[in-house]
C-alpha cells in the first residue's frame, strides 16, 4: 500500500469515527480499540485505553502515518453463548436473499 492510499484510509477511518487496530511498525506494536481523531500533514493523533490490573488509563498518541504498518478494524462481531439466530425465512419478503439457480428449478 502506497503512502497516499494509506493517508486516505486513515482519513476515511477518521471520518467514520470507528474504532480501529493500529500496528506501529517502528514500536512493533499494535495498539487495540484506538480512535482515529486527527490527521494533520503526515501526523495522525489517536486516542485508546488500556487496562493493567484494576487500573483503566486513556491515553492519546501523535504518530508519523509512515510509522503505521497496518490497520484493521472489526466488520461485526457474534456473542459468544447460547443465542437463536435469526434466518433468511425470519425476514420480511423483501430483505430476503435469493438463490438465483434454485428459483430456475423451482419453473
Amino acid at each position: 500500500m502506497t503512502l497516499n492510499m494509506l493517508h486516505r484510509k486513515v482519513y476515511q477511518l477518521c471520518r467514520d469515527s470507528r474504532d480501529v487496530c493500529i500496528f506501529l511498525r517502528d514500536q512493533q506494536r499494535w495498539i487495540e480499540r484506538a480512535r482515529i481523531l486527527d490527521i494533520e500533514g503526515d501526523l495522525v493523533t489517536l486516542r485508546y485505553e488500556t487496562e493493567e490490573e484494576d487500573e483503566v488509563s486513556s491515553w492519546e498518541e501523535i504518530v508519523r502515518l509512515e510509522s503505521i504498518g497496518s490497520i484493521s478494524q472489526k466488520l461485526a462481531s457474534v456473542p459468544r453463548g447460547y443465542f437463536e439466530l435469526q434466518i433468511s425465512d425470519d425476514c420480511p419478503e423483501a430483505e430476503q436473499i435469493h438463490n438465483p439457480s434454485s428459483d430456475k428449478n423451482q419453473d
